[in-house]
């Protein structure tokens, strides 16, 4: 058909095409790149105050220990219901 043909270089909108040349002078170059993306997310990071830091904390703990309570049931649960259809050996 001729509606799945390519028509040519498909392109996101907005993107640039990079030049062929040197394959180790583009492997470095786009070291480079990501490093200088990295360090960039990095300048945007803002780091909590200790009040913050401290109620984050407390909020993963409280989390933790509700999940832990739940797996308890549930194994607990579960436990009882495998000694109830197989029985206790003995």
């Amino acid at each position: 058909m001729d509606q799945d043909e390519p028509r040519g270089d498909v392109v996101a909108a907005g993107a640039t095409r990079q030049k062929k040349g040197n394959p180790f002078s583009r492997f470095f170059g786009g070291i480079a790149l990501f490093i200088r993306q990295v360090i960039a997310e990095l300048r945007k990071v803002v780091t909590p105050t200790r009040k913050e830091l401290f109620k984050f904390t407390g909020v993963v703990l409280v989390f933790v220990v509700i999940v832990m309570g739940i797996v308890y049931g549930l194994d607990y649960v579960f436990g009882l219901l495998t000694h109830y259809v197989f029985g206790i050996p003995g």
